[in-house]
């Protein structure tokens, strides 16, 4: 039986956690703060595995795990925190921990996750396994969100940059592909090395090889000189592959031996060079189908995709819509100039707009924004007309104008008969008796378009996942 000591001072969290491990035959402790959980190790308490809060009451979970971690060094510790970012995961996981989970999660992953950890009891990491945090760089090549899309890549980030893996980065255009690997190198031992991105499709089809592995004097017309390739001027760093699915296939093969064996040849030339290099890759388009039609070596493709990190749509994080607008409102700025604000009518037209440009579109947005309102407060007169011109209701009516004035006046006859005939005491449930009535179709519908895939569902309805759990077993559904 292990022991399982866990620190938070939300009691709903304890309770679900405690009675999910106590189910699994483990013996649990609660503290409702760092210092309780700290009175607890030194009276002679050792767990198994600590599950730490970041914020607490008093001290808070980072400060303690660094503290606990130089006097337990065997303490296999797993934080979590419902206002994770980039820089907290990294800390986290720099000193120590042995994960880091995201509220709200589905209980059934932490338990996973508790599972591992109590499994592999982790010593101390030196600081090879697990630099340092590097300072943070300017504002624009940041990474912001606090949407729980954001937050597991922060973790995702954290987790994979202190190892020399390839990683693939998918995700639509602009949502910030480029962001994601410079983050992972800034992180990683390579961050004081180089970090060379190269878009793929912007090189002359003819020269790509010349330019990602350099080439000898006279290898062709016009090479009066040697000239060293992207992966040389990589050397001891990191280079990003952006685009990766337009790479010419007769390249292909020579990419995944300089992956594999960190070796390859100048064009034109028979000396071997010998490089250093991480390499991180990205697309916007699914590789699988490349694969199918032969386009895109297998071999290759595994080889890249080491670890993966999908970036979510913008469409898909209406919470980071207001936090997203007010840094590129700060970057777009003068310095000189008064610091604007977004009114409520601009924001709710921001968070109304499907942003197909993603994280791109909204920067380019708010530039547009701040160069009309000069300063002060941004109205919906100052957005781009695309984003003006949005709205939730006018374009669902825009694409199915019938179904939509059918439904409003399919609840509007049925509000008016259900008052008209109920006693005026039983009004106050009219609302639920609605949610009753529409709900049940639509979480059935999400759940077919979805092939049954809850987590799936979920993100078409908007909703948590445990939100939709909660729903399906209101209604009799699971």
């Amino acid at each position: 039986m292990s022991r399982v000591l866990i620190v938070d001072d939300e009691p709903t969290i304890c309770w679900s956690v405690r009675e999910a491990l106590a189910e699994e035959g483990h013996a649990v402790e609660l503290a409702p703060s760092a210092e309780e959980g700290e009175r607890r190790l030194k009276a002679g308490w050792e767990p198994h595995l600590v599950v730490l809060d970041v914020r607490l009451p008093g001290k808070d979970g980072l400060s303690a795990l660094v503290e606990w971690r130089q006097r337990w060094p065997d303490l296999t510790v797993v934080v979590m925190t419902a206002f994770g970012d980039l820089e907290t995961a990294v800390r986290a996981l720099h000193h120590g921990a042995f994960d880091y989970l995201i509220k709200p999660f589905d209980l059934d992953e932490a338990l996973l996750v508790f599972r591992r950890a109590l499994e592999l009891h982790t010593g101390p990491r030196t600081s090879d396994q697990n630099p340092a945090p590097a300072p943070s760089s300017g504002c624009e090549d940041r990474l912001v969100g606090r949407s729980p899309a954001m937050q597991q890549i922060f973790r995702q980030i954290a987790l994979v940059a202190p190892s020399a893996s390839s990683v693939l980065i998918t995700g639509e255009s602009g949502t910030g592909k480029e962001l994601v690997a410079r983050a992972i190198h800034r992180h990683s031992p390579r961050r004081d090395a180089p970090f060379v991105p190269v878009c793929l499709p912007a090189l002359n089809p003819s020269l790509v090889e010349s330019e990602l592995f350099g080439h000898a004097r006279g290898a062709f017309t016009g090479a009066q000189s040697s000239r060293p390739g992207l992966f040389e001027l990589a050397h001891g760093g990191t280079l990003f592959l952006d685009e990766i699915g337009d790479i010419p296939e007769s390249l292909q093969l020579k990419l995944l031996r300089v992956l594999e064996q960190r070796e390859f040849f100048p064009v034109g030339s028979t000396e071997l060079r010998r490089v250093d290099v991480r390499v991180l890759a990205a697309t916007n388009r699914p590789l699988e189908e490349s694969l199918t039609l032969g386009q895109f070596r297998q071999d290759l493709f595994f080889r890249l995709n080491a670890v993966g990190i999908a970036v979510p749509p913008l469409r898909t994080r209406e919470e980071d819509i207001a936090l997203l607008a007010t840094h590129f409102l700060a970057i777009s700025m003068s310095p000189q100039g008064a610091a604007a604000t977004l009114s409520s009518a601009a924001l709710h037209l921001l968070q109304s707009h499907s942003w197909p440009g993603n994280v791109r579109e909204l920067r380019n947005a708010m530039e547009h924004a701040a160069v009309h309102a000069r300063q002060g407060s941004i109205g919906p007169e100052h957005l781009p007309p695309s984003v003006r011109s949005t709205s939730p209701v006018a374009s669902a009516t825009r694409e199915s104008p019938e179904i939509g004035e059918r439904i409003r006046r399919l609840v509007a006859d049925w509000a008016r008969t259900t008052l008209s005939t109920s006693p005026a005491d039983s009004a106050t449930g009219l609302y639920e008796a609605l949610l009753s009535i529409v709900e049940p179709p639509l979480l059935q519908s999400a759940l077919e378009q979805s092939g049954q895939n809850r987590a799936a569902a979920a993100a078409l309805l908007g909703l948590h996942r445990e939100t939709l759990r909660n729903k399906l077993r209101a209604h009799g559904l699971e």
